[in-house]
């Protein structure tokens, strides 16, 4: 695996909404980013909290949030940047990736060619 750990970044909106979160949710360690086969384009991003780290987990820590991400994801996600978007269409997080080559409309799907 390339090294790509010190390439995924978190926004300064997305580590202030991921702490928010974590700081409502006292069961919850992190918020865990992942990629898996899906969804309209192939590849998906997945958000979840979660309390359980792997030991090969990356750990992200920004302004009191932190973020899991497993290796396999990694290996997408080399260059990128989880960000949280407030607007009138509605709040959610979002990847700005790089490597995707195409993704769909709503953004949680996207593909590399």
């Amino acid at each position: 695996m390339s090294d790509v750990s010190t390439h995924f970044a978190i926004s300064a909106s997305a580590a202030a909404r991921v702490a928010e979160i974590l700081a409502s949710e006292p069961s919850a360690k992190a918020l865990r980013v992942e990629v898996l086969a899906g969804g309209c384009s192939g590849l998906q991003y997945k958000f979840d909290l979660t309390n359980a780290k792997a030991e090969d987990d990356l750990v992200l820590e920004r302004d009191g949030a932190i973020v899991f991400v497993d290796p396999v994801s990694l290996e997408f996600l080399g260059g990128a940047e989880l960000d949280f978007k407030d607007s009138l269409m509605g709040a959610h997080f979002l990847v700005q990736n790089p490597n995707a080559t195409s993704s769909c409309g709503c953004g949680t799907s996207f593909s590399i060619d």
